[in-house]
Protein backbone atom coordinates (compact mmCIF):
# COMPACT_ATOMS: atom_id res chain seq x y z
CA UNK A 1 0.00 0.00 0.00
CA UNK A 2 1.31 3.57 -0.86
CA UNK A 3 1.24 6.51 1.02
CA UNK A 4 -0.67 8.44 -2.18
CA UNK A 5 -3.45 5.60 -2.05
CA UNK A 6 -4.12 6.38 1.98
CA UNK A 7 -3.74 9.94 1.50
CA UNK A 8 -6.48 9.84 -1.37
CA UNK A 9 -8.99 8.12 1.24
CA UNK A 10 -8.35 10.26 3.92
CA UNK A 11 -11.28 12.70 2.94
CA UNK A 12 -13.74 9.88 2.20
CA UNK A 13 -16.16 9.12 5.48
CA UNK A 14 -15.55 5.82 7.23
CA UNK A 15 -13.05 4.68 4.50
CA UNK A 16 -10.62 4.00 7.64
CA UNK A 17 -10.62 3.55 11.07
CA UNK A 18 -8.19 5.02 13.35
CA UNK A 19 -7.07 3.10 16.32
CA UNK A 20 -5.29 4.85 19.44
CA UNK A 21 -3.43 0.90 21.03
CA UNK A 22 -2.02 2.58 24.39
CA UNK A 23 -1.16 5.57 25.18
CA UNK A 24 2.37 4.46 26.23
CA UNK A 25 5.55 5.49 24.60
CA UNK A 26 9.57 5.31 25.45
CA UNK A 27 9.99 8.30 23.58
CA UNK A 28 9.54 11.92 25.93
CA UNK A 29 9.02 14.56 22.77
CA UNK A 30 8.40 17.96 23.71
CA UNK A 31 5.78 17.76 20.86
CA UNK A 32 3.72 15.34 21.45
CA UNK A 33 -0.32 15.56 21.67
CA UNK A 34 -0.97 12.95 23.97
CA UNK A 35 1.54 13.36 26.73
CA UNK A 36 2.56 9.99 26.43
CA UNK A 37 5.20 8.39 28.69
CA UNK A 38 5.85 4.46 29.38
CA UNK A 39 4.28 4.42 32.36
CA UNK A 40 0.79 6.09 31.02
CA UNK A 41 -2.46 3.95 31.09
CA UNK A 42 -3.21 1.12 28.74
CA UNK A 43 -6.52 -0.73 28.81
CA UNK A 44 -7.27 -4.35 27.55
CA UNK A 45 -6.68 -5.14 24.07
CA UNK A 46 -10.67 -6.91 23.63
CA UNK A 47 -12.38 -3.91 22.58
CA UNK A 48 -9.49 -3.46 19.76
CA UNK A 49 -9.84 -7.42 18.85
CA UNK A 50 -13.70 -6.92 19.16
CA UNK A 51 -14.32 -4.71 16.76
CA UNK A 52 -11.71 -6.03 13.71
CA UNK A 53 -13.30 -9.23 14.42
CA UNK A 54 -16.74 -7.92 13.44
CA UNK A 55 -15.39 -6.62 9.97
CA UNK A 56 -16.94 -8.56 6.91
CA UNK A 57 -16.54 -8.74 3.01
CA UNK A 58 -19.32 -6.65 2.85
CA UNK A 59 -18.61 -3.92 5.25
CA UNK A 60 -15.25 -3.03 6.39
CA UNK A 61 -13.14 0.41 6.31
CA UNK A 62 -10.43 -0.09 3.63
CA UNK A 63 -7.66 1.37 6.01
CA UNK A 64 -7.08 0.47 9.35
CA UNK A 65 -4.83 3.02 10.55
CA UNK A 66 -2.82 1.88 13.59
CA UNK A 67 -0.95 4.45 16.14
CA UNK A 68 -0.47 5.67 20.19
CA UNK A 69 1.33 6.58 22.44
CA UNK A 70 3.41 3.89 20.30
CA UNK A 71 1.63 1.32 18.80
CA UNK A 72 4.63 -0.68 18.57
CA UNK A 73 4.91 -1.46 22.28
CA UNK A 74 2.14 -4.27 21.80
CA UNK A 75 3.62 -6.15 18.94
CA UNK A 76 1.33 -8.87 19.55
CA UNK A 77 -1.88 -7.02 19.36
CA UNK A 78 -0.63 -4.99 15.99
CA UNK A 79 0.08 -8.29 13.94
CA UNK A 80 -2.91 -10.29 14.90
CA UNK A 81 -5.31 -7.00 14.02
CA UNK A 82 -2.99 -6.60 10.88
CA UNK A 83 -3.67 -10.55 10.08
CA UNK A 84 -7.64 -9.98 10.82
CA UNK A 85 -8.50 -7.06 8.98
CA UNK A 86 -6.60 -8.66 5.78
CA UNK A 87 -8.96 -11.29 5.98
CA UNK A 88 -12.03 -9.02 5.12
CA UNK A 89 -10.16 -7.04 2.54
CA UNK A 90 -8.86 -4.22 5.13
CA UNK A 91 -5.62 -3.01 4.61
CA UNK A 92 -2.99 -1.99 7.74
CA UNK A 93 -1.16 1.66 8.16
CA UNK A 94 1.15 1.50 11.50
CA UNK A 95 2.55 4.49 12.73
CA UNK A 96 5.73 4.42 14.66
CA UNK A 97 8.04 6.64 16.41
CA UNK A 98 10.73 4.10 15.41
CA UNK A 99 11.81 3.55 19.37
CA UNK A 100 13.45 0.38 18.03
CA UNK A 101 16.00 1.84 15.79
CA UNK A 102 17.92 3.60 18.87
CA UNK A 103 19.62 0.23 19.18
CA UNK A 104 21.28 0.55 15.84
CA UNK A 105 20.67 -3.06 15.06
CA UNK A 106 18.59 -5.94 13.98
CA UNK A 107 15.05 -5.24 14.49
CA UNK A 108 13.95 -7.31 17.60
CA UNK A 109 11.72 -10.37 17.03
CA UNK A 110 8.46 -9.12 18.07
CA UNK A 111 8.37 -5.79 16.29
CA UNK A 112 9.88 -7.52 13.32
CA UNK A 113 6.98 -10.05 13.27
CA UNK A 114 4.53 -7.76 13.71
CA UNK A 115 5.37 -4.87 10.67
CA UNK A 116 5.56 -7.80 8.66
CA UNK A 117 1.68 -8.03 8.72
CA UNK A 118 0.89 -4.56 7.88
CA UNK A 119 1.05 -2.87 4.64
CA UNK A 120 2.13 0.18 5.55
CA UNK A 121 4.49 1.55 8.31
CA UNK A 122 5.02 5.32 8.43
CA UNK A 123 7.98 6.49 10.75
CA UNK A 124 7.57 9.81 12.26
CA UNK A 125 10.19 12.22 12.17
CA UNK A 126 11.00 15.44 12.94
CA UNK A 127 13.34 17.89 15.40
CA UNK A 128 11.41 16.53 18.39
CA UNK A 129 11.83 13.16 17.55
CA UNK A 130 15.22 13.80 16.68
CA UNK A 131 16.32 14.38 20.31
CA UNK A 132 14.82 11.17 21.14
CA UNK A 133 15.97 8.97 17.43
CA UNK A 134 18.58 10.41 15.28
CA UNK A 135 17.46 10.13 11.62
CA UNK A 136 20.56 8.26 10.76
CA UNK A 137 19.25 5.38 13.34
CA UNK A 138 15.56 5.85 11.04
CA UNK A 139 17.00 5.44 8.05
CA UNK A 140 18.87 2.37 8.92
CA UNK A 141 16.05 1.05 10.04
CA UNK A 142 13.46 1.87 7.15
CA UNK A 143 16.69 0.40 4.68
CA UNK A 144 16.17 -2.74 6.96
CA UNK A 145 11.55 -2.04 7.34
CA UNK A 146 11.82 -1.99 3.35
CA UNK A 147 12.48 -5.50 2.41
CA UNK A 148 9.56 -6.72 4.97
CA UNK A 149 6.63 -4.17 4.30
CA UNK A 150 5.39 -3.63 1.17
CA UNK A 151 5.05 0.36 1.28
CA UNK A 152 6.81 2.83 3.88
CA UNK A 153 6.84 6.37 4.38
CA UNK A 154 7.82 9.21 6.59
CA UNK A 155 5.19 11.73 8.42
CA UNK A 156 7.20 14.77 9.54
CA UNK A 157 6.26 17.23 11.73
CA UNK A 158 7.13 20.59 11.21
CA UNK A 159 6.83 24.26 12.94
CA UNK A 160 5.58 26.17 9.67
CA UNK A 161 6.13 25.93 6.00
CA UNK A 162 9.53 27.94 6.20
CA UNK A 163 10.92 26.26 8.84
CA UNK A 164 14.31 25.24 7.94
CA UNK A 165 14.89 22.47 9.60
CA UNK A 166 11.91 20.73 8.06
CA UNK A 167 13.43 21.66 4.90
CA UNK A 168 16.50 20.20 5.83
CA UNK A 169 14.78 16.54 6.10
CA UNK A 170 12.71 16.80 3.42
CA UNK A 171 16.06 17.21 1.28
CA UNK A 172 17.98 14.36 3.47
CA UNK A 173 15.19 11.67 3.04
CA UNK A 174 14.99 12.50 -0.70
CA UNK A 175 18.38 12.26 -1.08
CA UNK A 176 18.72 9.14 0.62
CA UNK A 177 16.38 7.22 -0.53
CA UNK A 178 16.52 8.61 -4.25
CA UNK A 179 12.91 9.93 -4.18
CA UNK A 180 11.01 7.05 -3.60
CA UNK A 181 9.95 6.77 -0.04
CA UNK A 182 7.18 8.82 -0.22
CA UNK A 183 6.34 12.19 2.68
CA UNK A 184 3.28 13.42 4.58
CA UNK A 185 3.87 16.69 6.29
CA UNK A 186 2.02 18.43 9.03
CA UNK A 187 2.34 20.89 11.56
CA UNK A 188 2.89 20.89 15.17
CA UNK A 189 -0.42 22.48 17.27
CA UNK A 190 -0.18 23.73 20.89
CA UNK A 191 -1.63 20.19 21.97
CA UNK A 192 -0.64 17.82 24.85
CA UNK A 193 3.46 18.78 25.79
CA UNK A 194 3.48 21.12 22.67
CA UNK A 195 1.80 23.92 24.70
CA UNK A 196 4.67 24.63 26.23
CA UNK A 197 6.71 25.11 22.23
CA UNK A 198 6.40 29.26 22.32
CA UNK A 199 4.68 30.48 18.64
CA UNK A 200 2.65 26.90 18.10
CA UNK A 201 -1.10 27.32 18.06
CA UNK A 202 -4.32 25.04 18.73
CA UNK A 203 -5.39 23.67 16.01
CA UNK A 204 -8.23 25.62 15.96
CA UNK A 205 -7.29 28.57 16.74
CA UNK A 206 -7.88 30.64 13.80
CA UNK A 207 -11.55 30.03 13.07
CA UNK A 208 -14.19 31.60 15.03
CA UNK A 209 -17.80 30.49 15.29
CA UNK A 210 -19.44 34.04 14.41
CA UNK A 211 -18.00 33.06 11.43
CA UNK A 212 -20.93 32.00 9.19
CA UNK A 213 -18.99 31.14 6.45
CA UNK A 214 -19.27 26.87 5.65
CA UNK A 215 -16.03 26.22 7.18
CA UNK A 216 -16.08 21.91 6.64
CA UNK A 217 -14.21 19.85 9.11
CA UNK A 218 -12.12 17.11 8.40
CA UNK A 219 -11.22 15.92 11.68
CA UNK A 220 -14.37 14.01 11.87
CA UNK A 221 -13.97 12.11 8.69
CA UNK A 222 -12.58 8.86 9.70
CA UNK A 223 -14.12 7.32 13.45
CA UNK A 224 -11.15 6.76 16.06
CA UNK A 225 -11.44 4.17 18.47
CA UNK A 226 -9.50 5.49 21.48
CA UNK A 227 -7.40 3.70 24.50
CA UNK A 228 -10.37 2.46 26.33
CA UNK A 229 -12.57 1.42 23.55
CA UNK A 230 -14.60 4.26 23.25
CA UNK A 231 -15.31 4.93 19.48
CA UNK A 232 -15.24 8.99 18.46
CA UNK A 233 -16.24 10.56 15.30
CA UNK A 234 -13.09 12.60 16.05
CA UNK A 235 -9.63 12.26 15.35
CA UNK A 236 -8.92 14.99 17.99
CA UNK A 237 -7.60 12.85 21.07
CA UNK A 238 -6.75 15.67 23.04
CA UNK A 239 -10.23 17.26 22.77
CA UNK A 240 -12.35 14.15 22.78
CA UNK A 241 -10.26 12.76 25.69
CA UNK A 242 -10.96 15.77 28.35
CA UNK A 243 -14.51 16.57 26.85
CA UNK A 244 -16.26 13.66 25.16
CA UNK A 245 -18.92 15.60 23.86
CA UNK A 246 -21.63 13.45 22.99
CA UNK A 247 -22.53 14.19 19.71
CA UNK A 248 -19.23 12.66 18.72
CA UNK A 249 -19.75 9.44 20.67
CA UNK A 250 -20.49 6.68 18.47
CA UNK A 251 -20.21 3.57 20.42
CA UNK A 252 -17.97 0.75 22.38
CA UNK A 253 -15.66 -1.22 20.31
CA UNK A 254 -16.47 -4.07 23.02
CA UNK A 255 -19.54 -4.40 21.72
CA UNK A 256 -20.56 -2.28 18.65
CA UNK A 257 -19.25 -4.19 15.47
CA UNK A 258 -18.08 -1.78 12.47
CA UNK A 259 -21.10 -2.14 10.91
CA UNK A 260 -23.13 -0.51 13.65
CA UNK A 261 -20.42 2.01 14.14
CA UNK A 262 -20.09 2.93 10.53
CA UNK A 263 -23.94 3.17 10.05
CA UNK A 264 -24.10 5.84 13.10
CA UNK A 265 -21.49 7.68 11.98
CA UNK A 266 -22.81 8.12 7.76
CA UNK A 267 -26.20 8.79 9.24
CA UNK A 268 -26.44 11.53 12.08
CA UNK A 269 -27.10 14.46 10.67
CA UNK A 270 -24.86 16.78 12.75
CA UNK A 271 -21.86 14.24 11.78
CA UNK A 272 -23.06 14.57 8.22
CA UNK A 273 -23.21 18.56 8.40
CA UNK A 274 -19.76 19.13 10.39
CA UNK A 275 -18.37 17.30 7.61
CA UNK A 276 -20.17 19.47 4.99
CA UNK A 277 -20.68 22.96 6.82
CA UNK A 278 -18.46 22.91 9.66
CA UNK A 279 -19.58 23.40 13.06
CA UNK A 280 -19.52 27.12 13.17
CA UNK A 281 -21.97 26.91 10.43
CA UNK A 282 -24.19 24.79 12.73
CA UNK A 283 -23.98 27.11 15.85
CA UNK A 284 -24.68 30.01 14.01
CA UNK A 285 -27.74 28.66 12.01
CA UNK A 286 -29.29 26.12 14.63
CA UNK A 287 -27.83 27.48 18.32
CA UNK A 288 -27.14 31.07 18.12
CA UNK A 289 -26.84 30.87 22.08
CA UNK A 290 -23.50 29.30 21.44
CA UNK A 291 -22.55 31.46 18.77
CA UNK A 292 -19.84 33.49 20.62
CA UNK A 293 -17.38 30.17 21.27
CA UNK A 294 -14.00 30.83 19.92
CA UNK A 295 -12.79 27.97 17.19
CA UNK A 296 -13.81 25.08 15.18
CA UNK A 297 -13.16 22.84 17.74
CA UNK A 298 -14.64 24.84 20.85
CA UNK A 299 -17.72 25.73 18.82
CA UNK A 300 -18.46 21.62 17.89
CA UNK A 301 -17.89 20.76 21.58
CA UNK A 302 -20.82 23.20 22.78
CA UNK A 303 -23.27 21.79 20.45
CA UNK A 304 -23.85 19.22 23.02
CA UNK A 305 -25.49 21.51 25.23
CA UNK A 306 -26.39 21.48 29.09
CA UNK A 307 -29.83 19.58 29.66
CA UNK A 308 -29.49 17.85 25.95
CA UNK A 309 -27.21 15.55 26.52
CA UNK A 310 -27.60 13.60 23.23
CA UNK A 311 -28.51 16.79 21.40
CA UNK A 312 -31.74 15.48 19.53
CA UNK A 313 -32.91 19.02 19.36
CA UNK A 314 -29.89 19.86 16.83
CA UNK A 315 -30.04 16.71 15.44
CA UNK A 316 -33.57 17.03 14.29
CA UNK A 317 -33.44 20.13 12.71
CA UNK A 318 -29.91 19.50 11.03
CA UNK A 319 -31.94 16.67 9.53
CA UNK A 320 -34.78 18.29 8.98
CA UNK A 321 -32.58 20.87 6.79
CA UNK A 322 -30.57 18.31 4.75
CA UNK A 323 -33.86 16.68 3.29
CA UNK A 324 -34.53 20.12 1.98
CA UNK A 325 -33.42 20.74 -1.81
CA UNK A 326 -30.91 23.30 -0.91
CA UNK A 327 -29.40 20.27 1.54
CA UNK A 328 -29.59 17.43 -0.55
CA UNK A 329 -28.01 19.70 -3.73
CA UNK A 330 -25.13 20.57 -1.09
CA UNK A 331 -24.70 16.68 0.13
CA UNK A 332 -24.22 15.60 -3.17
CA UNK A 333 -22.05 18.56 -4.45
CA UNK A 334 -19.80 17.66 -1.62
CA UNK A 335 -19.89 13.87 -2.32
CA UNK A 336 -18.51 14.52 -6.05
CA UNK A 337 -15.92 17.14 -4.89
CA UNK A 338 -14.73 14.17 -2.19
CA UNK A 339 -14.53 11.40 -5.22
CA UNK A 340 -12.86 13.60 -8.08
CA UNK A 341 -10.00 14.76 -5.49
CA UNK A 342 -7.12 13.47 -6.28
CA UNK A 343 -4.35 12.09 -4.00
CA UNK A 344 -2.51 15.04 -2.97
CA UNK A 345 -5.88 17.04 -2.22
CA UNK A 346 -5.29 15.95 1.67
CA UNK A 347 -1.84 16.43 1.98
CA UNK A 348 -1.59 19.78 0.25
CA UNK A 349 -4.76 21.08 2.38
CA UNK A 350 -1.83 19.84 5.32
CA UNK A 351 1.01 22.08 3.76
CA UNK A 352 0.48 23.53 0.31
CA UNK A 353 4.88 23.66 -0.19
CA UNK A 354 5.05 19.74 0.75
CA UNK A 355 1.52 18.38 -0.15
CA UNK A 356 2.99 16.88 -3.76
CA UNK A 357 5.81 14.55 -1.70
CA UNK A 358 3.01 11.89 -0.89
CA UNK A 359 3.21 10.35 -4.73
CA UNK A 360 7.18 10.25 -4.55
CA UNK A 361 7.43 6.66 -5.81
CA UNK A 362 4.52 6.23 -6.80
CA UNK A 363 4.43 6.81 -10.94
CA UNK A 364 1.90 8.92 -10.13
Amino acid sequence: MHLHEMAALRTKPAAGLFMALTRRCPLSCAHCSTMSTLSSEQYGEEPFRAIVDSFTADSHPSVLLLSGGEALLRPELVGDLATTARVSGTKTYLLSGMYFAREDRKLPAPVRRAISQVDHLAASLDEFHEREVSRAQVFRAIRRIREIVPGVSFQLTGRNEADPYLAGLVEDIRREFDDTVPILVGFVSAVGRAVTIPGVTRPDSSTAAADVTADPCDRATWPLVHYDGTVFACCNQDLVERLRPPHLILGDAATDSWDVVRRRFLDRAVLRTIRLLGPSFIANRFRPDNADVRGMCGTCVALSAAGEPTGDDVERQLAAYLATPRGAALEAAARELVDAQDPTGFSTRRSSRYGELVTLGSGV
